[in-house]
């Protein structure tokens, strides 16, 4: 069956009646972005003037993981990464089919399908959790990317898995675009950055910090592949603003705010949990989501999505992920008010 891959949580936001929903459907955390940050972000623009510089940015970036500059490369959000990485597969060391584990977060795939390469789909089965098996990976796979918590699963797989599948004439893609909202980060493969052979890290900074509209992210990898990517970017690809706010969630303080955040979230989810527990027609696609959203199912998931909307309420629908039906659909944690809010709409619209 074909999905759409360009369907992403934003298009549950628009059309009629819109402006009046309640947004679960968007994994942008709320609030954002703080104070301090909007202010750094205003800063920069008495610099607009002049070209962007992004070596104060990278300099930060590469302090806050502990890695060489030359392993840092700035982009307009992890999205960019996707495509850099799809134009430059001559250029980096992979030799075999290109591989994407589902279900996940779908521009890894679709970035590599407009640039005309054939894509093998692992899908993950529900029966394990949506777990990853490092040996349902073809051994022959040059390229292997897989997102970790994982979008939409909330599944956090373990870094020792996930290493296993490095290894010579293979690239290795870890999307670790939520791996801030995890409190302490445990599985990040960040560490390993120039010493796990053909790792390639994507981080995001749109989502902790409410930056979605700013674009901006960033590539972990070895100087070659940075260089390699770097070659397929326009001049002065990240503007300013993005930029300085690059730099100031790289800052000790930012990572501080990002941890509390983290903890609160995993709070606010463990109370959205119970209270869909209460449900006996939903179930979670896991016993424990990681990530700052949960994965639902329910037998008639569409209506339900659209008897939500009725009520106020938007829902991110799930059957455009490779591997999962029309009953599934994702849900952003919010605050305990928030959710129980939502969970009276759902006594309301769930048949």
């Amino acid at each position: 069956m074909s999905t759409d891959l360009r369907h992403h949580g934003d298009a549950e936001l628009r059309g009629p009646g819109a402006g009046k929903l309640i947004d679960l459907a968007v994994n942008v955390r709320a609030g954002t972005p703080p104070g301090w940050l909007r202010e750094a972000i205003a800063a920069s623009l008495d610099s607009l003037a002049a070209y962007p510089d992004g070596r104060a940015a990278r300099r930060a970036v590469a302090r806050r993981h502990g890695l060489p500059e030359e392993c840092v490369l700035l982009t307009a959000g992890a999205a960019e990464a996707f495509v850099l990485l799809a134009r430059a597969l001559d250029r980096l060391p992979t030799d075999g089919e290109l591989v994407v584990v589902h279900p996940q977060f779908t521009e890894p795939e679709a970035a590599l399908r407009a640039a005309g390469h054939p894509v093998r789909r692992v899908l993950l089965p529900e029966r394990n959790g949506f777990r990853l098996d490092p040996a349902a990976v073809p051994a022959g796979a040059g390229l292997v990317m897989v997102g970790n918590p994982t979008n939409p699963t909330s599944v956090l797989h373990p870094a020792a898995d996930l290493a296993k599948l490095a290894g010579p004439g293979r690239l290795l893609v870890v999307d670790e675009a939520f791996m801030d909202a995890v409190p302490g980060e445990p599985e990040s493969l960040a560490p390993a950055v120039g010493t796990l052979p053909g790792l390639v890290v994507l981080r995001s900074l749109t989502k902790t910090w409410g930056l979605a509209g700013l674009r901006i992210g960033y590539v972990l990898a070895e100087p070659g592949i940075v260089e390699a990517l770097a070659e397929g970017q326009p001049l002065w690809p990240v503007a300013a603003p993005a930029l300085a706010a690059a730099a100031a969630c790289s800052t000790p303080r930012a990572l501080a705010e990002a941890t509390a955040a983290a903890r609160e979230t995993a709070a606010h989810r463990d109370h959205l949990l119970s209270r869909l527990a209460t449900f006996p027609t939903i179930r979670t696609a896991t016993p424990a989501p990681r990530a700052p959203f949960v994965l639902i199912h329910h037998p008639q998931g569409t209506a339900l999505r659209e008897r939500l909307r009725t009520l106020g309420w938007a829902v991110r629908r799930a059957d455009t992920f490779p591997g999962l039906t029309p009953g599934w659909l994702r849900i952003a944690v919010r605050d305990r008010t928030t959710s129980d809010a939502f969970t009276r709409a759902l006594t309301q619209a769930a048949p």
